[in-house]
C-alpha cells in the first residue's frame, strides 16, 4: 500500500521538530526495523515553497475541521507556507516512511513521528505515539518513556535537521506494517527524539500536525 500527502503551509519567514511527551501508543513486543531513520539535509538550491504543489495547506487550527486537517500550532517554527510531503509504501511485512519538509525554519532540528489519532484544534488531540508492539504500562496520562517501546523499531521516527532554506528529508523503513485505522497523523516536535529511560521517545513541544491515512 503507498500513500502520498503534500502539505502547504502559506508563506513568510522561515524559523523551526521531538520532547513535548508525544506520548506513545500501547503494543507488545518491539520489532526490528529493516533501515534506521535517517535525515538528509537537502541542497540549499531551490525555493523555499515550490509553486505547483499539490496539498492542504497548513493553517492555524480554527473554524471547520475536515477530515484531512493540517495545523500549524507555532507560526514561527511551521510556517504557514511551508510544505510537508509523506510516502509510505507497505510490501513484504516492511513499511517504509518517507519525509520531504520545504519551507520551515531553517539550519534546525525538528522530530517527527506517526501518532494514533487525527489532528485537532490543540496540540495533544493527535493522541500518543503509534506502536507496533504497545507498551502495556502507557497510560493517556503517562505516555510511553520505556526504551523497550518507544524507540526507533517500534515507532516510527523521522527526525530532521532543516538546511539554510527550511528543506530536509528522512526516511526509515521498520519491519512491520500499520494496523489498520490506528495511525492516523504526523505531529512535528520541536527537537530530536530522547531515547534515554523515562523520556524515550519525546521530542519536545508539538509544532504542528497533518492527518495522514496509513
Amino acid at each position: 500500500m503507498k500513500n502520498s500527502r503534500t502539505i502547504l503551509l502559506s508563506g513568510a519567514s522561515l524559523i523551526a521538530l521531538v520532547t513535548a511527551a508525544c506520548g506513545s501508543d500501547d503494543s507488545d513486543a518491539p520489532a526490528t526495523v529493516e533501515t534506521a531513520p535517517t535525515s538528509v539535509e537537502a541542497s540549499p538550491t531551490g525555493s523555499s515553497t515550490p509553486p505547483g504543489v499539490a496539498g492542504n495547506p497548513f493553517r492555524v487550527p480554527g473554524g471547520a475541521s475536515g477530515d484531512d486537517n493540517a495545523f500549524t500550532y507555532d507560526e514561527a517554527a511551521v510556517p504557514v507556507g511551508s510544505v510537508l510531503d509523506i510516502e509510505s509504501e507497505e510490501e513484504d511485512g516492511r513499511t517504509t516512511i518517507s519525509l520531504n519538509a520545504t519551507g520551515l525554519a531553517p539550519s534546525r532540528d525538528y522530530g517527527v513521528h506517526v501518532h494514533t489519532k487525527r489532528c485537532g484544534s490543540e496540540p495533544a488531540d493527535s493522541g500518543p505515539h503509534y506502536q507496533n508492539s504497545i507498551d502495556p504500562a502507557a497510560t493517556p496520562e503517562t505516555p510511553s518513556s520505556d526504551p523497550a517501546f518507544a524507540n526507533a523499531l517500534n515507532e516510527v521516527w523521522l527526525d530532521i535537521t532543516t538546511d539554510a532554506n527550511g528543506k530536509a528529508q528522512a526516511s526509515t523503513t521498520v519491519a512491520w506494517e500499520f494496523r489498520d485505522d490506528e495511525a492516523n497523523s504526523v505531529v512535528v516536535h520541536a527537537k530530536h527524539t530522547m531515547t534515554a529511560p523515562g523520556e524515550a521517545g519525546m521530542a519536545g513541544d508539538r509544532l504542528a500536525c497533518i492527518d495522514e491515512d496509513f
